[in-house]
């Protein structure tokens, strides 16, 4: 079993542009500042911007071989504070690391707070998971 502090999930992902298309399709975003620079510089973006609820999943998803089993996920929620700029040609890497902050043992439950980073930019807040243990 984990103890408060300890980090439980680390990875890093790659995002590209294929990347955002293909989550704009499944997901049925088609805001153009996900895919096309001259919309997103006319708005006034610093580049083609990653979709939130890709990083909000992708974060999440990187503590789920510690859990087990998604379904032990009760409650999630994060405040998006930076924007993800995919670059057409280099693309952007997420890191993402879960720390154990809380636990309760009698309730079988924990909180993991996720921290998320493009570079050395935080790019969600408070990004805390309630879980139930196994």
């Amino acid at each position: 079993m984990s103890a408060v502090g300890d980090i439980v999930a680390q990875r890093t992902v790659h995002l590209t542009r294929e990347s955002l298309v293909r989550y704009a399709g499944a997901s049925g975003d088609f805001n153009p500042i996900h895919y096309r620079d001259d919309v997103a510089a006319e708005v006034g973006l610093p580049g083609v911007l990653a979709h939130g609820m890709l990083t909000m999943g992708l974060a999440v998803e990187t503590i789920v071989p510690w859990l087990g089993d998604a379904g032990r996920i009760l409650e999630y929620g994060v405040r998006f504070t930076r924007p993800v700029v995919v670059d057409p040609a280099s693309g952007a890497d997420l890191t993402i690391v879960g720390t154990l902050k809380a636990l309760d043992e009698e309730a079988g439950t924990g909180r993991v707070d996720l921290t998320v980073t493009h570079g050395e930019t935080t790019v969600l807040g408070k990004a805390q998971v309630h879980v139930r243990l196994g």
